[in-house]
């Protein structure tokens, strides 16, 4: 338990030059700001430099501007989800080249540890400090970029440049025929929906409840279907959120209609689901006593989706836990998960390094699998705040965006073209 030393640092030198870059930094709840900061050099031998040409805004970024993870620091550089262009190089790095496209995984793997060699790169023992994780868990994941000192402090890619430790390891190299658009979310959620799929066992003929439809909801609807599944159940309450999954061919319940979703589900698939996927958030509560236990700080976390799940689903049954839970929970069901013999399984941060080149080349380069279905808006770097406001709020139909930087290609045909926040959003 945190026995192994860390081998890579989050600090970084900046260039000699002084030269500067703009990036998206931390400073409080609700309050993310466009800074001036270093552009990050070459630290250590295996660091790899790059130019972000694309970049995002994650679900899982919401807890971090409404101040709900641990650990952050003013002027902690977010994002997690990011590519670019290779700019320099270290010594030790030998099969990359500068000006080569690549994508990063979120999580920050040593590549030689046990779990790395499993290619289980979230469970890296090497590259996250982290004594706080350690003692709430008894083990330290992976670092992430852009994810507070929580996870090793490592500043993200919502930036211009970005450090990427060890890039000879956490670097996919992008053929050509693949654009941009379908090759970002490689770094996070792709590899996440898909490991929730894989993990949880999502078998030919199963029934399928996919709890949340934002993009790794959605992700993990259209994967299921891939390997199988005869029926996916989407639930949900945000109005294009659920358009769009009955668009995809995906049967829908509208909590805030039904908002008993255990007997909705039980009206409409007898006998209950094969399987159940929590896509969805800790941090909306439904019942005044979650909201009331949350703002009196006496859970982290709400259990009602899992309790749901453990519900909803057949005797025997298996849920998988992809959404972002961090701490504790009250009124958790536990009666229900022994006396059905439930597989309750958390499917833990997505090992990227796992399922990256499978979705690239199994799904994503025969056309078998597009990405760009959930992109809904293109907006400059310089719009982050606001983007930050927009998406927490919901406004304008936001779900995933391609964020451009001044070193971007432009648009692909058939995605969105580049927009202001303020054109779309009030905020």
């Amino acid at each position: 338990m945190g026995q192994f030393p860390t081998v890579v640092h989050p600090e970084y030198k900046s260039r000699p030059d002084g030269a500067t870059m703009k990036a998206l930094a931390w400073f409080g709840t609700r309050d993310v700001r466009l800074i001036d900061a270093p552009i990050p050099d070459i630290t250590e031998p295996d660091d790899v430099i790059l130019k972000v040409t694309g970049t995002t805004i994650c679900g899982s970024d919401l807890h971090l501007f409404n101040g709900e993870i641990a650990a952050l620091q003013k002027g902690d550089i977010l994002g997690h989800e990011f590519m670019g262009v290779v700019d320099k190089i270290g010594p030790n790095v030998t099969n990359l080249k500068v000006g080569q496209r690549v994508v990063s995984s979120f999580q920050i793997a040593c590549g030689e540890c046990d779990y790395c060699k499993k290619k289980l790169s979230s469970f890296c023992d090497r590259t996250n400090h982290s004594t706080l994780q350690n003692a709430m868990y008894g083990h330290r994941d992976a670092g992430f970029f852009g994810y507070s000192h929580f996870t090793g402090g490592f500043p993200g890619g919502q930036a211009e440049y970005v450090r990427v430790p060890k890039g000879n390891v956490n670097l996919l190299p992008i053929p050509d025929e693949v654009s941009d658009e379908r090759a970002l979310y490689l770094s996070d959620v792709l590899c996440t929906a898909y490991h929730c799929v894989m993990d949880t066992g999502v078998q030919e003929g199963d029934t399928v409840g996919v709890w949340g439809l934002g993009p790794i909801g959605l992700c993990a609807s259209k994967f299921s279907q891939l390997k199988g599944a005869k029926r996916v159940i989407c639930i949900d309450r945000v109005p294009e959120r659920l358009k769009k999954a009955e668009e995809l061919g995906f049967d829908t319940i509208d909590f805030s209609k039904h908002t008993d979703v255990v007997k909705r589900l039980q009206e409409i698939c007898p006998g209950g689901l094969d399987v159940a996927l929590d896509c969805g958030t800790f941090h909306q509560p439904k019942s005044m006593l979650h909201k009331i236990e949350k703002a009196l700080m006496l859970e982290t976390d709400v259990s009602e989706i899992v309790n749901e799940m453990i519900m909803s689903v057949k005797k025997g049954g298996r849920c998988g836990i992809i959404a972002a839970y961090v701490g504790y929970t009250n009124h958790f069901n536990i009666g229900a998960l022994m006396e059905k013999g439930i597989r309750l399984i958390g499917n833990g941060q997505a090992p990227v390094h796992k399922w990256w080149n499978e979705i690239l080349y199994d799904l994503i380069v025969p056309g078998k699998f597009d990405p760009t279905f959930m992109i809904s808006h293109r907006v400059p770097l310089e719009d982050f705040p606001k983007l930050y406001e927009a998406f927490d709020k919901r406004e304008g139909g936001v779900e995933k965006v391609f964020v451009e930087t001044k070193f971007s290609n432009p648009p692909m045909p058939g995605c969105p073209t580049t927009t202001r926040v303020s054109e779309w959003a009030n905020v």
